[in-house]
């Protein structure tokens, strides 16, 4: 091979494959944003001992959720999240705000929250035991005789809660 080819795929191939490369960024997905963002400038506006439901309402709309066993608190949730491998979503940031509220809906106090405050919970092992026991081979074959029967008596809607037959 001369020299001067020789070279001239050391040099080629680095960039070739740069080039390459540098597309895939082209074809990944953009973040997405999820649920009410609360700005700084916004909880500025808001302040404990004045402003009450109806302003947080008016600012920063309906919460995401009211806490199960206090309504007074109401929560804001946000998320960016981003596609993974297999287009899975993972959380790329997460900020949540509780606003806290007394009786009479004037607000007390304001928390903020990220995912550095996140407790991650391990999934528990074991299997949730379903009531009536385990049904055998020929249960279970008889069983779904019937439970499934497409558009038969009258109308697209089937055996499969109006599912249509799919």
């Amino acid at each position: 091979m001369p020299r001067c080819l020789h070279f001239g795929l050391h040099l080629a191939l680095p960039l070739l494959l740069m080039a390459g490369l540098s597309g895939c960024a082209f074809f990944s997905a953009p973040p997405q944003y999820r649920g009410n963002n609360v700005t700084s400038g916004e909880l500025k506006q808001l302040t404990p001992g004045v402003s009450t439901t109806s302003d947080a309402r008016a600012l920063l709309g309906s919460p995401t959720l009211h806490e199960a066993f206090n309504s007074g608190n109401w929560v804001y949730v946000s998320q960016v999240t981003k596609e993974r491998i297999a287009e899975t979503q993972g959380v790329s940031r997460q900020h949540v705000v509780v606003l806290h509220f007394n009786h009479q809906g004037v607000l007390k106090g304001i928390k903020q929250y990220d995912r550095g405050n996140a407790v991650f919970v391990a999934m528990a092992g074991g299997m949730t035991k379903a009531p009536g026991g385990t049904p055998t081979l020929l249960q279970q074959i008889i069983g779904g005789v019937g439970a499934y029967n497409p558009g038969i008596f009258g109308g697209q809607n089937g055996g499969m809660g109006g599912l249509g037959g799919y």
